[in-house]
């Protein structure tokens, strides 16, 4: 069900309606279709009724022979009248008669009650049956009425083609159709199946191969068993997709061969012009070939001028059954082509140098098309062209400084980590060890390894000495400015900044003084006292590296800056847009997706939007190609999407996110990981009510806090929240308070956490004086821990006595948190209940409290007004009953309602 949610909640949706409905599911070949159906009918209990018929080929002569599987899948079909089936089964009787006791024969073994009835396969069915799916939508009831079929085999004169005209004319179909998967699907696919991530070259290579069928993925992952998934690539195909993709070959004429061979060979996208020169067609020949074999659905027109085959898996079953000579043949025609055409497609000459072995032709189309690719923003193509010209001239330093560069901005590290230190290792000067210990020292950051950048820059500082006053030392100048600057060490990174910026501007190289800008800028603005003058040194950055085309120090730029911009969250967002586009333009995939999605994540959570903040995470893990490895692993987003979910009682959901982060885990798990995975199980434990698990996991926060310090401003306010909830007490909670020594932390954060503990020895009135103080203006507080600071203060002035003082700060609490969820707001609706304050939502008015939910929460709701108990919610959802209980509870709060039954009546009371 990969990349299929969306569908299959349009489905679930239908079912609980109390009128019929009807879906039409359509899509290609081995899309899904079956799998959806029994995966919509698996969710369901027991007791609904399910009548699945499936048509195949031999159907069509044969009656109702839909209807009879169909009646054969049902659990019901034994108490069956068996006149009614001798009257469908009798071919003597009237088609009339017939069909009406089909349609009591359905509403028998549907009613009462919600039920499905499925056709499958209606391209394939009887008339018969295709007539009698038509009349069941007629049938009064509440029942989901779906039909499968492929669009590409509904011809005009198929009675499927009248009946889907028909149905949209008399009722409200809902049409759901199934796509092929997305390159970041087929790749959550390939980890779901095997459970094993793939590489991104696994994942394009299995993509381009199958075109995103599920069917074709699954056949090849089972022709490949335990293998490593790398050899996926080149594995020869399954003999039975090889044999379905030639069949279609059968009936083509010798002319119409001879083009799908020529276009076989030439690649996945063809071009018209260079199809016509290998083949040696006219164009009016090859127009009326190339018309002719896409109707048949055999090859596709991609663009203006350009064709591909439907399933590269046609292609590369024909190219496998051609001889070499041939194939070589037509690599060398379409490569004299090219070259007489002075084509600037670099890819295309150097694939079809290869393909014909030319391979010095294959070596000068790569250099040129390296620099090329790169200027596009176009990072792996240009890393394909450097692999290509590597195989011919190994120790090239300019292919492998291009290969290098091409897949850090890629994001493809353990490719990039390689090919630098090939680099380094065929440096013959000092200026080119530089070059390639820089973008080296960069490397150590994103993997995680903090010993392995500081070993990386120790290297390039002593390189230094040995170069000139050039270009080689104005970027190593700013390359160390930049691992200072990651390493929180603002004093050196500002001062080898300033010689990067000093050197740039003598030699004229504004990606220098603009790099050094960046990285100067970057590290004030995490000193209070040069956050102005840090945002006043992006801001100058971004502009000029816009106007100059150094997209990518824009890119960074930005993403320093975007939330420190004046302004609100709106301006913020668009400058994060802006970011992207920068980091697009420059092809650096970390900040154009991932980091991208985290911002938007991050603006969300500053907005108190909980359920938005989670939403982009979830956008963001779904389009992750899993293949980003950084300072949190291979998870990008892990750190940052397990502490939400956290926030939002998403434990179940949390425990399998934080388990990834631990499982993904490599030698270079040192810096941010360091703390924040320990911390996260520690909540966790808490959360879930395990204090002597949470006891043993704080000794490991600690041990880590000594080391690295906290590594975020709410990290010791969370953990402490969460260690008092589960019974820990304040003298086992201090050293989180007191390892909060940075001066450069803010208060409002210190201030927090020390409430926390002054609260839980007793000591009000200085809990009191620090709540205040934390939610005092000015502030970085977010809304979530500002909403904790008023409702912490409130819990010690009613201890104090003074109620009235209270509710002022519950109210002050309630607009941080009224988009929030979870924990905090539970500690809310305890508030207001202890101080006889009324909920902001008024509970039973129609749609009242929606934005209160969580969207998992209101997904609860629904099933609670079902009767669902809380075991039932747990299989139907997929999660524990101490989850579901949770969900419960929260929905209670939230709705300030006392049981299942007056939430069943609020669900009842929503609009539609």
């Amino acid at each position: 069900m990969v990349g299929r949610d969306d569908q299959l909640r349009r489905l679930r949706r239908l079912i609980d309606g109390s009128e019929p409905s009807i879906a039409m599911l359509g899509g290609e070949a081995g899309i899904g279709k079956s799998r959806m159906v029994q995966e919509l009918i698996s969710g369901l209990p027991g007791a609904v009724p399910i009548l699945d018929g499936q048509a195949d080929p031999g159907t069509l002569s044969r009656p109702f022979e839909v209807l009879l599987d169909a009646i054969d899948s049902c659990h019901r079909s034994e108490g069956l009248d068996p006149e009614l089936l001798e009257v469908v089964t009798d071919a003597s009787r009237s088609m009339i008669d017939r069909i009406q006791a089909g349609l009591e024969i359905v509403r028998r073994l549907t009613t009462p009650g919600p039920s499905i009835v499925v056709f499958e396969d209606l391209h394939w069915a009887d008339s018969e049956s295709v007539a009698l799916f038509e009349r069941i939508a007629e049938l009064p009831g509440s029942r989901l009425l779906i039909g499968t079929y492929r669009p590409d085999e509904i011809t005009r004169r198929h009675p499927l083609a009248d009946l889907l005209t028909r149905l949209e004319r008399r009722y409200t179909v809902s049409n759901v159709r199934l796509e092929r998967l997305s390159l970041a699907d087929t790749s959550m696919f390939v980890k779901s199946a095997t459970g094993r991530a793939p590489a991104y070259r696994t994942a394009l290579s299995l993509h381009n191969r199958t075109g995103g069928n599920p069917f074709f993925l699954e056949e090849l992952l089972k022709a490949n068993g335990d293998n490593d998934l790398d050899t996926l690539c080149d594995r020869p195909l399954p003999w039975n997709i090889a044999e379905a993709m030639r069949r279609q070959l059968d009936e083509l004429d010798d002319e119409e061969k001879r083009i799908v061979e020529a276009a076989a060979v030439l690649g996945r996208k063809v071009p018209f012009d260079l199809l016509a020169a290998v083949t040696g067609f006219d164009e009016p020949a090859l127009i009326d070939g190339l018309r002719d074999l896409v109707r048949r659905g055999l090859m596709v027109e991609t663009g203006d001028d350009e064709f591909s085959f439907r399933h590269a898996l046609t292609r590369e079953a024909l190219v496998d059954e051609m001889l070499a000579r041939q194939r070589r043949r037509l690599h060398e025609l379409a490569l004299e082509t090219l070259l007489s055409t002075g084509s600037r497609d670099y890819a295309l000459v150097a694939h079809h140098a290869r393909g014909a072995g030319r391979y010095l032709d294959m070596v000068e189309a790569a250099r040129r098309g390296l620099h090329v690719y790169m200027g596009m923003g176009s990072p792996y193509q240009a890393l394909q062209l450097a692999e290509m010209g590597l195989d011919e001239l190994p120790d090239d330093v300019e292919l492998l400084s291009c290969g290098a560069r091409a897949a850090w901005l890629a994001g493809l590290l353990d490719d990039a980590q390689e090919l630098g230190k090939r680099w380094l290792g065929a440096a013959a000067t000092h200026e080119e060890r530089a070059d390639a210990l820089r973008l080296l020292t960069r490397l150590g950051w994103e993997i995680g390894s903090s010993n392995t950048m500081q070993e990386r820059a120790a290297q390039l500082r002593a390189e230094i000495a040995h170069l000139d006053d050039g270009p080689a030392k104005a970027h190593a100048f700013a390359a160390i400015a930049q691992a200072y600057m990651l390493h929180d060490d603002t004093e050196r990174a500002v001062a080898w900044a300033d010689m990067a910026i000093t050197l740039g501007e003598e030699l004229g190289m504004p990606a220098v003084w603009l790099a050094g800008k960046v990285e100067k800028g970057c590290a004030l603005v995490g000193v209070a006292a040069g956050v102005e003058e840090g945002i006043k040194l992006l801001n100058e950055a971004a502009q000029e590296a816009e106007e100059a085309g150094e997209w990518l120090i824009a890119a960074r730029s930005m993403n320093g800056l975007y939330n420190l911009l004046p302004g609100g969250p709106a301006d913020w967002a668009a400058a994060l847009e802006k970011m992207r586009t920068f980091a697009e333009q420059a092809g650096f995939e970390s900040l154009a997706v991932a980091a991208y999605f985290q911002g938007r994540a991050r603006l969300a959570v500053q907005e108190g939007n909980l359920a938005a903040a989670i939403a982009e995470l979830e956008a963001a893990r779904r389009r992750d190609r899993g293949l980003l490895r950084t300072r949190n692993g291979s998870d990008y987003h892990g750190v940052l999407f397990a502490g939400l979910l956290l926030e939002a009682g998403e434990l179940d959901k949390a425990d399998m996110v934080i388990r990834g982060l631990i499982e993904s885990s490599t030698d270079a798990y040192t810096m941010l990981t360091q703390t924040s995975v320990p911390g996260l199980q520690f909540h966790l434990a808490c959360r879930l009510g395990r204090a002597e698990q949470a006891r043993e996991l704080l000794r490991v926060v600690l041990d880590a806090v000594r080391v690295t310090g906290i590594s975020g401003r709410d990290f010791a306010h969370d953990l402490i929240s969460a260690g008092l909830a589960a019974g820990l007490s304040a003298d086992e909670l201090r050293p989180l308070a007191v390892a909060i020594d940075d001066p450069l932390f803010d208060d409002a954060y210190r201030w927090l956490a020390d409430a926390h503990i002054a609260e839980a020895s007793g000591d009000l009135a200085d809990a009191l004086r620090l709540y205040r103080a934390a939610v005092a203006e000015p502030t970085m507080l977010l809304p979530a821990q500002r909403g904790s600071g008023h409702l912490g203060a409130a819990r010690c002035l009613l201890a104090l006595g003074d109620a009235d003082a209270a509710r002022e700060h519950v109210r002050a609490a309630e607009p941080h948190l009224a988009r929030w969820a979870g924990w905090r707001v539970a500690e809310l609706t305890g508030l207001r209940g202890r101080l006889g304050l009324a909920t902001p939502v008024a509970a039973g008015a129609a749609g009242a409290g929606d934005e209160a939910l969580t969207p998992r929460e209101r997904e609860v709701a629904v099933l609670l007004a079902e009767g669902l108990t809380n075991a039932e919610l747990a299989r139907r959802l997929y999660i524990s009953p101490r989850t579901a209980a949770v969900h419960v509870s929260n929905i209670l709060n939230k709705l300030n309602l006392e049981s299942r039954t007056q939430v069943a009546a609020w669900v009842r009371s929503r609009p539609a």
